[in-house]
């Protein structure tokens, strides 16, 4: 005899079964989707250990714990995808853009300090990403010393002309950068004179622009079409426009939007080379997450004082006096003093 309330009583039971596996599958494909985007952007990440290709002898001490200093390097490689970004006929790759940016211990109002990309330095003896010793130089222009010896001889660079603990570097590449600014779709600018496009640059009106990744990359690389045409000139339209994306990050609130912050991870990553304390994606977004309290409204820009050399017009050298001044405010964590921004040469 069959049991008519045992039927309904397995059915359930089987509903019940087939419900929970779905659930179990679904909880397994969020899983792996998951894994698959934190490995995928994980991946996209290159590093150096500074502390090894430095050696922890050769660098400055520490002096205030929780303030924070990176280097942020533009990369002008033509390599890979930034071939189709400049049609420039420059082989290797240099230091298109360096700012020092320093995080006081409050994270609250932090400095840019721009190093033009001309400057007259003493290269430190350094070793290239294969071991190889570079010897060390005396008159060479800053930008040369990434395409001699990469990042962290630059890092040496500037930790021995400044005596700054760089904590951290970040270098994007054109096509990381490109991406990043069409990930927010584009970051606006605004002129107080017309941009002319000399030399095949950017050609803007005086007023208000909205630019996507391939012509923010043309603006922040513009130098003959704006100002007095130098490399000085250029440094503050690449500050101004740093300025201009932190700007639409904030007001996007893109780090609170997972569906946008994936865009922007995923861009950004891809031509991303950091310090190998921040080579993961928990490690950067924890930094991101203490540097929350910095407002970009509030954030200084600087150029490092320089002079023009005396021997070669068209270089500049470091203004030694109000260089010391500037780094020593740097490394004690103090406000940088008003003659310590005084730079002879202002371009």
């Amino acid at each position: 005899m069959t049991d008519t309330h045992a039927r309904p009583r397995r059915r359930r039971r089987r509903i019940l079964r087939i419900t929970l596996l779905l659930v179990a599958v679904l909880i397994l494909g969020a899983a792996g989707a998951g894994w698959w985007t934190y490995s995928h952007l994980n991946g996209n990440i290159d590093s150096v250990d500074l502390d090894q290709a430095i050696g922890v002898d050769n660098r400055p001490p520490k002096v205030v714990a929780n303030a924070q200093n990176i280097l942020v390097l533009g990369s002008d490689s033509r390599a890979g995808a930034n071939a189709d970004l400049d049609h420039g006929d420059v082989s290797g790759a240099r230091s298109d853009t360096a700012m020092l940016v320093h995080i006081p211990e409050g994270r609250a109002k932090a400095t840019a300090v721009s190093i033009p990309r001309d400057t007259l330095i003493t290269r430190p003896e350094c070793k290239d990403a294969d071991g190889k010793t570079v010897p060390s130089a005396k008159r060479v222009m800053f930008n040369s010393v990434y395409s001699l010896a990469g990042p962290a001889c630059v890092v040496n660079t500037v930790e021995q002309m400044s005596g700054v603990r760089v904590d951290h570097f970040v270098e994007v590449d054109f096509a990381g950068f490109k991406g990043l600014v069409d990930a927010l779709g584009g970051v606006t600018v605004t002129l107080d004179k017309p941009m002319s496009g000399a030399k095949g640059g950017l050609k803007l009106d005086a007023g208000t622009h909205r630019l996507n990744g391939t012509d923010s990359l043309k603006f922040v690389r513009t130098r003959y079409g704006y100002g007095d045409g130098s490399d000085l000139g250029r440094i503050g339209l690449q500050q101004q426009f740093m300025m201009a994306m932190l700007t639409e990050i904030k007001k996007q609130d893109a780090l609170g939007n997972p569906a946008r912050l994936y865009k922007l991870a995923d861009a950004g990553t891809k031509s991303l080379t950091t310090d190998s304390d921040l080579a993961s994606l928990t490690a950067l977004s924890d930094f991101a997450k203490s540097m929350k309290g910095v407002d970009p409204d509030t954030m200084e820009t600087i150029m490092l004082p320089v002079a023009y050399d005396k021997v070669d017009p068209n270089r500049v050298v470091v203004a030694e006096q109000q260089a010391t001044q500037l780094w020593e405010a740097l490394r004690t964590d103090q406000k940088v003093p008003a003659s310590a921004k005084d730079s002879p040469a202002k371009g």
